[in-house]
């Protein structure tokens, strides 16, 4: 059992590790770091951490993982505090939804001590943020993306990969710009169609909600997901997801001109490839 892991950003991911890291009693100690002391104080309250701080020095001391929970955008200001703080044997690892600019920031910020940094992501959330969302489950049968750096430490490699699939979590390994390709189509494409949806929705009839059926509601759903958040991933993977939008544009195009042409045998031939598709998905 590690002595003490420290999360800074005590919300959604940050505080369902937390209760995953206290159910499955992988450490004596599990600080929150933050700026808000009261909803620190909620947190401990509730029973998600053990220890608070607003003062990074305190709460990054004595800790065997650090883990940085916050969005992406706050990264290297995070960084540029933890550094000069950084001794022993500590492993800092993340949450972070991106990964190839998570890594130029850590290796220009941490320079020669960027090997102890360990990227990983889980795959996991819900369209409402906060501790008060989070859940010890929450990882539970949900992929995990490690993408190591050059000169990480086997060991510590493995203390993060172990403190995720204690979790629930599976794991699997590429490299960072694998990770924000694919990530770029499974995860943040979906989110923006979703913001997107919504916000034409409201531009042409500010009273359509009122008759959007399950499906509108199950498609919008993640619309609701954290502004600040979704806004850093954009600045963060913005070539990827410029890119997959331009590719998910060219086949509403395509769709377009079906609907058009009244090409009812294409039109099916695009729905029935879908459904086959996600039905094979879901089983």
């Amino acid at each position: 059992m590690l002595n003490k892991i420290t999360i800074i950003g005590v919300g959604l991911i940050g505080g369902s590790l937390a209760k995953a890291i206290k159910a499955n009693k992988l450490a004596n100690i599990v600080c929150g770091y933050g700026r808000d002391q009261s909803r620190l104080e909620n947190a401990k309250k509730g029973n998600i951490i053990d220890e608070l701080s607003t003062v990074m020095g305190d709460a990054v001391k004595g800790a065997d993982i650090v883990v940085i929970a916050t969005p992406v955008g706050a990264f290297q200001q995070i960084l540029e505090e933890i550094n000069p703080l950084i001794s022993g044997q500590v492993i800092i690892t993340d949450v972070g939804s991106t990964k190839t600019n998570i890594v130029k920031i850590v290796n220009d910020v941490l320079g020669g001590k960027s090997e102890r940094f360990i990227p990983a992501h889980p795959i996991a959330g819900k369209e409402k943020s906060g501790f008060e969302a989070s859940v010890s489950d929450l990882f539970e049968d949900k992929k995990v993306i490690i993408t190591p750096l050059e000169g990480n430490a086997p060991e510590s490699i493995k203390i993060i990969h172990e403190m995720w699939s204690s979790a629930g979590a599976e794991v699997d390994y590429m490299s960072p710009e694998s990770h924000d390709e694919l990530l770029g189509m499974t995860s943040h494409l979906p989110h923006m169609l979703a913001f997107s949806l919504v916000n034409y929705l409201v531009s042409q009839n500010p009273t359509a909600s009122i008759y959007a059926g399950g499906g509108f509601k199950d498609f919008s759903r993640i619309a609701s997901g954290d502004a600040v958040m979704w806004r850093d991933i954009c600045l963060q993977n913005n070539d990827q997801i410029i890119n997959h939008l331009k590719g998910y544009q060219a086949t509403l195009n395509d769709l377009i001109d079906a609907i058009d042409e009244d090409n009812s045998e294409k039109l099916e031939m695009l729905f029935t490839t879908a459904k086959n598709t996600r039905d094979s998905w879901v089983g």
